[in-house]
C-alpha cells in the first residue's frame, strides 16, 4: 500500500467512525483507539504535506484563528417561518394552501423545532465547502472554520446523494453537555453560561477554531436546497441526506392528514421534556416538492410551512416602573420594568407592554404583581395581572403626554394603535434611528458603520441626518473613540460604497413610513424615479397595486415637507441612485400591464422565478390562485389536475412556457 492509500484509507476509516459515533449514537471504537489512528494519520499528513485535504478528520480539531468573520451573501434566501399557536391557525393555514393549490389531498412532515443557532452548509461536488450563518436571511456570516471541527457534519459525501446544494439545520449544544460546560466553569468560578441556544450561537464567533472543538456542538438539519430533480417529496430529500450523512433527527415524521400533523403536535407536547436538546415547537411542512413550488413564498415566509409553538413558559413577578421608549418614526412603545426573573433560560427585566390600549385592557400599573411568558418564546410580554396581589394604595396608570426625550407633547391619530412624537427632526432617538435605518442592510448596507457609531457621530455634531454621511472625511473620525485610521478608512469607503445601491433599496432607506421593502419595489417599478414619486397625486398613488389611503397619505406628506426635499436634492448631488437605472430597464416593458398570470407546474427554459420576474417586469402582476380575475395560466409539465378543472370551468386561456415566451418577444 503506498503513502497516499494509507493516508486514504485512514481517513476513510475515521470518517466512518466519527458518523457512527456522532451521528448514529453508536460507537465501533473506543476513543483511545480512535485518537492512535488521528495520531497516525496526522503524522503522515505532516510528513506528506502534497497530500493535504482540507476536509481531512485531522481539521476538527481547530486550529485556525479568525480576527473577523467574513460577510457572504447567501445564494438561496434564508426565509423566516409563520409562526401558529392553536389548532385552529394550522386549519386556516391549511385552507390557504389547499386553496393555491386546488386540491384537499396534500401530504406533510413534521419536524421538531430546533432552538439552536441557524446554520447554512454549501457542499460542491460532494465536499463541504462553507458554512454561514443565518444572518438576516439575505447574507449571513462565513463561520466555515469554526464549523468544520462538528463531528456530525460529513465533509465528504458519497457520490450517489447531490452535488451542488445546501443544506440547513440548527447548530445546537445538547442539555447534558451544556451542563458539563456549566460544571466546569462552577469548578473555576467563572460565570456560568445562561442558555444552550445563546451558548450556541456565541460558540459560532469565537476567534479560535481549537477552542470551538472542545465544545460539544451537534448539528440537527431540515432542508436541502437544490436545483437537482432527483426527489420527488421533501421527507424521501431527508431520508436520502440521512443515509448520506447527516444529522436528520428521526423524530421527523410523515402525515397523510392535517389530523395526523394535530396527533404528533400533541405527542410532543408532552414528550419534547425528555429529548437531550430543546425544542419550542414543531415546525409542518408540504411534503411534495413540486407542490412547494407552487406555492412559493410571501416578502417573508415560505407558504408551503408553518412552525405551530407549544405554549410558551410562564412567571410571576413585580412590575416595579412604566418608561417609555421613542422609536424612529417617533412611535411610543411603553415598557415595563420587572423585578428580574427568570424565564426560559433567560433573565428578565423588562417586557413590552405595546401601546395604551393594552395598559387599559389588562389595567396594568406600577406595583402589580404580573404574569409574563415568551411570545413565541423570544419576545417577553405581561399577559395578565394577579389581582389578588395589587397593593391597597394603587393608582390607574395615567399614560405619557409627553415625548420623553424632547418633551414634545404626543399625538395620536383616530385609527392608529400608538401615540406619536410629532418633533421628527429635533427629537434625538428619531434622528439616530432614521440614519441607524438608513445604513441597515436592507437598505443602504453600509459596511465599517454600526448603530453605536451613528449614535456617536450624532453625539458629537458630525451629523445630524443620513445625508450628512457623504461630508464625512476621514480626519474628522479619526479622533473619535474607539476609532482607528484604518476604520476611519473603511467607514468612508463603505459610505461611498453605498452610491451603489439600487433605487428600490434607497427609497427603503429614506425611511418613509409605512413603505416597507416590499412597497418600496412596487413603488420604485411603477414611478421609476424619486421625482415622479414626489410629485405624484393622491389619486395616482392609490392606483398603484397595493397602495392604499395610509401609504399614499404618508408619501404626501413626506413630499411636501421642505426638510424631506433639501435631504434628497442633497443625495441627488452626491450621486445616490433616486431612479431606476437604464441597465434594470432592459428587458422591462409595459406589454403584461394590467394582466393577471397563475404560473403552475415545472417549466425547461425558467425558473419559476424567473418566470414571475419576466411577468412582473412586462408590466404583469403574478397570483397564487386561479379567479375570474385571471387573464392567464402559464402551464408547465405535471400541471395540478384541479388547477387544470378550475381553470377550465372560469375560461381561464392556458398558455405554454413559449406561448409566454412569444407574448413578451
Amino acid at each position: 500500500m503506498t503513502v497516499q492509500e494509507k493516508i486514504n484509507a485512514l481517513r476513510e476509516e475515521l470518517n466512518s467512525h466519527n458518523y457512527n459515533y456522532y451521528v448514529l449514537d453508536n460507537a465501533t471504537i473506543s476513543d483511545f483507539e480512535f485518537d492512535i489512528k488521528l495520531k497516525e494519520l496526522e503524522k503522515l499528513e505532516k510528513e506528506n504535506p502534497d497530500f493535504f485535504d482540507a476536509n481531512s478528520p485531522t481539521q476538527r480539531v481547530g486550529g485556525i484563528i479568525t480576527k473577523n468573520f467574513e460577510t457572504v451573501t447567501h445564494k438561496n434566501r434564508m426565509y423566516s417561518l409563520d409562526n401558529s399557536y392553536s389548532k385552529e391557525d394550522l386549519l386556516d393555514w391549511e385552507k390557504r394552501i389547499q386553496k393555491v393549490l386546488g386540491t384537499s389531498e396534500i401530504e406533510y412532515t413534521c419536524e421538531l423545532k430546533y432552538d439552536g443557532a441557524s446554520i447554512n452548509l454549501v457542499y460542491e461536488k460532494g465536499k463541504f465547502v462553507k458554512a454561514v450563518t443565518r444572518g438576516d436571511g439575505f447574507q449571513g456570516d462565513d463561520v466555515t472554520n469554526n464549523v468544520k471541527t462538528i463531528r456530525s457534519i460529513p465533509l465528504n459525501l458519497p457520490s450517489d446523494f447531490l452535488n451542488d446544494f445546501e443544506i440547513r439545520g440548527e447548530i445546537i449544544l445538547p442539555l447534558d453537555g451544556f451542563q458539563k460546560m456549566n460544571e466546569e466553569r462552577a469548578a473555576n468560578d467563572e460565570e456560568e453560561y445562561r442558555n444552550p441556544r445563546n451558548t450556541a450561537s456565541g460558540s459560532l464567533k469565537l476567534q479560535d477554531s481549537s477552542e470551538v472543538a472542545k465544545r460539544p456542538l451537534d448539528c440537527l438539519l431540515y432542508q436541502v436546497v437544490t436545483s437537482e430533480r432527483k426527489f420527488e417529496t421533501h421527507f424521501d430529500l431527508l431520508e436520502n441526506a440521512r443515509k448520506a450523512g447527516f444529522k436528520i433527527p428521526k423524530t421527523m415524521q410523515l402525515c397523510k392528514s392535517i389530523d395526523d400533523v394535530f396527533d404528533f403536535v400533541n405527542d410532543w407536547d408532552s414528550e419534547r421534556h425528555e429529548l437531550p436538546y430543546e425544542t419550542d415547537g414543531v415546525v409542518i411542512k408540504v411534503n411534495n416538492l413540486q407542490q412547494q413550488e407552487e406555492l412559493g413564498y410571501t416578502a417573508k415566509s415560505p407558504r408551503w410551512a408553518i412552525a405551530y409553538k407549544f405554549k410558551a413558559a410562564q412567571v410571576s413577578t413585580i412590575l416595579n416602573e412604566i418608561t417609555y421608549q421613542v422609536g424612529r418614526t417617533g412611535a411610543i412603545t411603553p415598557v415595563a420594568n420587572l423585578e428580574p426573573v427568570q424565564l426560559a433560560g433567560t433573565t428578565v427585566k423588562r417586557a413590552s407592554l405595546h401601546n395604551a390600549d393594552q395598559i387599559e385592557k389588562l389595567d396594568i400599573r406600577v406595583g402589580d404583581t404580573v404574569f409574563v411568558e415568551k411570545g413565541g418564546e423570544i419576545i417577553p410580554k405581561i399577559i395578565a395581572v394577579d389581582f389578588s396581589k395589587r397593593p391597597q394604595n394603587s393608582m390607574p396608570t395615567v399614560y405619557a403626554t409627553h415625548c420623553p426625550e424632547c418633551n414634545t407633547v404626543l399625538i395620536r391619530t383616530e385609527g392608529d394603535a400608538k401615540h406619536y412624537c410629532p418633533n421628527e427632526y429635533g427629537c434625538a432617538p428619531q434622528i439616530t434611528g432614521r440614519i441607524q435605518h438608513f445604513i441597515s442592510r436592507k437598505a443602504m448596507n453600509i459596511e465599517g458603520l454600526g448603530a453605536e457609531t451613528v449614535e456617536l457621530l450624532r453625539k458629537e455634531g458630525l451629523i445630524e441626518n443620513y445625508a450628512d454621511l457623504y461630508d464625512l472625511r476621514v480626519g474628522q473620525i479619526i479622533p473619535l473613540e474607539r476609532m482607528a485610521e484604518k476604520s476611519a478608512q473603511n467607514m468612508i469607503q463603505g459610505i461611498q460604497k453605498s452610491k451603489e445601491i439600487p433605487f428600490e433599496k434607497v427609497l427603503f432607506a429614506l425611511g418613509i413610513r409605512f413603505v416597507g421593502e416590499t412597497v418600496a419595489k412596487k413603488l420604485t417599478k411603477h414611478f421609476k424615479s424619486i421625482d415622479n414619486l414626489m410629485r405624484a397625486s393622491f389619486e395616482e398613488l392609490i392606483n398603484v397595486d397595493e397602495i392604499g389611503d395610509r401609504i399614499a397619505q404618508s408619501i404626501i406628506d413626506f413630499s411636501n415637507d421642505l426638510g424631506n426635499i433639501q435631504l434628497i436634492n442633497r443625495l441627488k448631488s452626491v450621486g445616490l441612485q433616486l431612479e431606476i437605472s437604464e441597465k434594470s430597464q432592459e428587458n422591462q416593458s409595459n406589454k403584461l400591464e394590467g394582466k393577471v398570470f397563475v404560473v403552475s407546474g415545472v417549466f425547461n427554459q425558467f425558473s419559476r422565478d424567473e418566470l414571475k420576474k419576466a411577468i412582473e417586469d412586462n408590466g404583469g402582476k403574478v397570483s397564487s390562485s386561479i379567479s375570474k380575475k385571471t387573464d392567464f395560466i402559464v402551464a408547465g409539465d405535471n400541471m395540478g389536475p384541479s388547477k387544470l378543472e378550475k381553470a377550465q370551468e372560469l375560461g381561464v386561456e392556458i398558455i405554454s412556457e413559449q406561448q409566454f415566451i412569444d407574448l413578451i418577444s
